[in-house]
């Protein structure tokens, strides 16, 4: 068995509504484009390709709720719909899709708190999306710490997603990022950036239980292990006007261990180098299969490219089950709450 676990979906009543409220229109034309995110049997009829024991743990598609309109109503009534939309499409289709991540209007910290309750003891979501930034805010502020805190009472793992526009400019001097390149190196760049902001604020010494998944192999930081690990042990050299040397001394372990606490997802386009890379970082228990459907230049390139990479990983059978399905049972609780269905 396969479980893809990052993955991407629009809910047909969710994409409909989108259209109506979304500000930024033109992203909707590209969408548009991509039938499989909205329209099941398109979806369906590109899954047959894998087999029966190919399944998808669905996720909402970026834009961020947050970002889709300034509207604090409209953001809450869309998580609203998209959970309970995604919630409907796994009752009916268990056999393909044996679990949901719940979406939240991350602008609303409080209102967020309150529908991960929901979805997870009442829609029976299996984990909970979040992105690297909230409208430009940090995910360790402390508004957005209640949430963390919910996650980890509910032992509902959060998939963390880069968000990052054309707006972040490459250059100071510049008003926008040219050749998207704020998607290429941005993304993979702010998934770092947000991992590392949550080991110094110190998460996994407050919440030991807390389980994060990291798109894309976490970004940046499996290749970098190097500045990661020894440069970072040197952390307040190189700044004269914070007291970061105090902060290292009150780590409970080095930087870089508390790296190997998050897990990390296949999803790199076929880069085999790179899965290698990630995959000796995290370690076979850390590691969960996921493809990025539908967001490649021919349908079901990532998955098939996604699966040559962990099979030429040269691994056993236990460590290759472990990451295609094991892992994602595991870590998802997939059983346990088909059990409660």
């Amino acid at each position: 068995m396969k479980i893809d676990v990052f993955n991407h979906i629009f809910p047909k009543p969710f994409f409909e509504r989108l259209q109506q409220v979304i500000v930024n229109k033109g992203a909707v034309k590209r969408w548009l484009n991509i039938p499989f995110l909205y329209d099941l049997d398109v979806r369906f009829r590109k899954l047959e390709e894998f087999g029966p024991e190919y399944r998808q743990i669905l996720s909402l598609s970026a834009p961020p709720i947050e970002s889709i309109n300034p509207d604090r109503g409209i953001t809450l009534d869309l998580a609203k719909l998209a959970n309970d939309s995604m919630a409907g499409l796994v009752r009916d289709h268990r056999d393909r899709f044996p679990g949901f991540i719940a979406s939240l209007p991350l602008n609303l910290p409080e209102e967020s708190v309150a529908e991960l309750e929901r979805a997870v003891t009442q829609l029976g979501a299996v984990g909970v999306q979040l992105f690297s930034n909230v409208n430009g805010l940090p995910l360790d502020e402390p508004r957005f710490r209640p949430l963390f805190e919910a996650a980890n009472r509910l032992r509902c793992p959060i998939l963390l997603h880069p968000a990052r526009g054309a707006a972040f400019a490459d250059y100071a001097s510049e008003q926008k990022s040219k050749y998207e390149i704020w998607w290429t190196f941005g993304w993979p760049y702010e998934t770092s950036v947000a991992m590392s902001r949550l080991v110094f604020a110190g998460y996994f010494d407050k919440l030991p239980t807390l389980k994060i998944i990291t798109h894309h192999m976490g970004g940046m930081i499996p290749y970098f292990e190097g500045r990661v690990g020894y440069g970072w042990d040197q952390l307040g050299k190189r700044t004269s006007d914070v007291d970061y040397l105090s902060l290292l001394k009150s780590m409970k372990k080095r930087p870089v261990d508390y790296f190997k606490n998050f897990y990390a997802d296949t999803a790199l386009f076929g880069a085999a180098p790179a899965t290698k890379c990630g995959f000796d970082f995290f370690g076979v228990d850390n590691v969960v299969f996921a493809s990025d459907m539908p967001f490649e230049p021919a349908p079901g390139l990532y998955a098939r490219e996604t699966i040559k990479c962990v099979e030429a990983l040269g691994l056993t059978k236990d460590q290759k089950d472990k990451i295609y399905s094991g892992n994602a049972e595991k870590l998802l609780k997939l059983k346990s709450v088909a059990a409660r269905r």
